[in-house]
Parts: C-alpha cells; sequence; structure tokens
C-alpha cells in the first residue's frame, strides 16, 4: 500500500472509531438546580438593603396591617443567629383584617417532581399560645383561575403549602389547606420558644399522593409522610364545584414564591419573632 493510501485510510479508521465512542457514550443530561440563600446580613442595617435593584436578593415585602396597629418589619442587630443581623417581625392580633407580615421571594419556577429544600433559623418571643402562626408559605398564584376572580376570597388565590403551628398551641406541621388538603400533624415535638430553632422542611412535589412531606426541627425528625403537595386540577375543579363555581385551575402548574415571617397572625395575641439563615434549593 503506498504511503499516501495508508494515511487516508487511518485517517477514515480513526474517524469512525471516534463516531462509534460517542454513540456509545451519549452526553449525559445535567438537571439544572436552584438555590437562593439570604442571612439577612446588612452593611447599614438598613431593611432597603435586602431588595437591591439587581433582585438577586429578596422581592417585596407581604404586609396586612389590623386596624388600630401597625405591623413591623426590621433589620436586628440585637438578635441574630449567625453574622450581625437577622429579620425581626410584629405582627399584632387580628381583627377584622387578616393580620401578616412576611418577606417574599418571587421568579421562581417549581414544578411537579422537583425536590424542594427550605431551611431556616427562627427565634418566637414569648410563651403566649402561637396556634395556628403561619411562618412561612409556598404558593402558585398564576395557577389561580382568571375567571373566579376574589369570589372566593382574596386570602385564597395563591394555593399552596405552608408551615402552621397546630395540635394544640406551638407544634410545627404542614397546612395544605389551600390545596384542598388536610394538614399533616404532629403533637410530639414542641416549638422551642425565646431560643433559636432551626427548621427544615423537605419536599418531593406532586399533585397526587406520591409526594414526599418532610419536617425536621433542632435535627429531629417531626414529619415522614407521602401526600399531595401541589394544587390538582380534578381536586380543585370538584371543591369549587360542590360551591357553584366553575374552576380551571390554569397550566402549566409550578409554585413562584415563597414568604417567610408572620405569613398570617390569627392567633390570639401579638407576634414578635426573627428569621435568620433562610434558604431554598432546587433539584
Amino acid at each position: 500500500m503506498k504511503r499516501h493510501q495508508f494515511i487516508i485510510f487511518a485517517i477514515i479508521t480513526f474517524i469512525f472509531i471516534g463516531c462509534d465512542k460517542d454513540q456509545n457514550n451519549p452526553e449525559e443530561h445535567v438537571e439544572e438546580s436552584f438555590l437562593f440563600e439570604d442571612g439577612f446580613e446588612t452593611q447599614n442595617d438598613l431593611l432597603d438593603e435586602l431588595f437591591p435593584s439587581n433582585g438577586n436578593r429578596w422581592s417585596t415585602i407581604q404586609q396586612t396591617d389590623p386596624t388600630n396597629a401597625t405591623n413591623e418589619i426590621s433589620i436586628s442587630t440585637t438578635e441574630f443567629n449567625e453574622g450581625e443581623n437577622a429579620l425581626r417581625v410584629v405582627a399584632y392580633q387580628s381583627d377584622s383584617d387578616l393580620s401578616k407580615v412576611d418577606i417574599e421571594k418571587n421568579g421562581l419556577n417549581i414544578v411537579s417532581g422537583d425536590k424542594v429544600t427550605i431551611k431556616a433559623n427562627f427565634f418566637i418571643v414569648g410563651t403566649e399560645s402561637i396556634e395556628n402562626l403561619l411562618l412561612l408559605d409556598l404558593e402558585c398564584c398564576s395557577c389561580w383561575d382568571p375567571n373566579v376572580g376574589d369570589n372566593y376570597g382574596s386570602e385564597n388565590q395563591c394555593p399552596g403549602v405552608r408551615l402552621m403551628m397546630s395540635g394544640g398551641n406551638d407544634y410545627l406541621s404542614i397546612e395544605r389547606g389551600k390545596i384542598s388538603g388536610t394538614t399533616i400533624q404532629q403533637t410530639d415535638f414542641a416549638f422551642p420558644r425565646n431560643q433559636w430553632v432551626s427548621v427544615q422542611w423537605e419536599m418531593i412535589l406532586s399533585d397526587n399522593e406520591n409526594g414526599l412531606n418532610r419536617l425536621i426541627i433542632n435535627g429531629t425528625e417531626v414529619i415522614n409522610e407521602a401526600g399531595m403537595n401541589m394544587p390538582n386540577a380534578q381536586v380543585f375543579t370538584d371543591a369549587f364545584l360542590n360551591q357553584g363555581i366553575d374552576f380551571t385551575l390554569q397550566e402549566p402548574t409550578f409554585y413562584e414564591r415563597v414568604q417567610i415571617g408572620a405569613t398570617a397572625n390569627p392567633t390570639a395575641g401579638n407576634i414578635e419573632l426573627f428569621v435568620d439563615d433562610f434558604s431554598i434549593k432546587v433539584e
């Protein structure tokens, strides 16, 4: 074989070997993950620092005041878990208006099948009953049927799952009423008061009963239960039909915002709490 013919043959052989190798080892698809974390640290102890113009921290504040009081949200320099700052929230007792004040992160895109891990540290002041206090919400507002509007009440237009004190005072549980589910309740581990408490909430999201719901407080697992944790189109259609309302859950359905603080205070008294070391991870 002449030299130039050998070279051509060698090149062709190399190409075929390379193609075969690529076919036997296709490029693996890498799933994107999302992580947002914030310790509420500031340079000048100003709440505005949590809302930079580039949008890489928090999005907005949700605040509804009772008639004769103004709820408070600020940066704490005296009570914190790590660093030098934490978020301080004071939510006064509700009257005809449901009292709430919390900080909100928008622009999320969390869908069925995602694993979500939310972590935060809380310090709740006092020893009075805090039953029904809501601390953390994961919500879908775009999935609400625009034709229904607020006929069902403005408080319910962002379906989702929430962490709520339940079971007789201060047992943190997973509340699912806004997706027409029951509360996943525990009464074995009372929430410690007047001290920093770590909370870890894990979910594998699903609109049927194969979702995963796990809650860990100060390193102790208090809930590990299967169940729905996203809005289900048929469940919503049936629930509204019972009230004579034609409701169509909007698709695609995804959780787009997370709120933390006193996301609702229907308790019998005023609430002061601090939040630090927040993170949400989606895999």
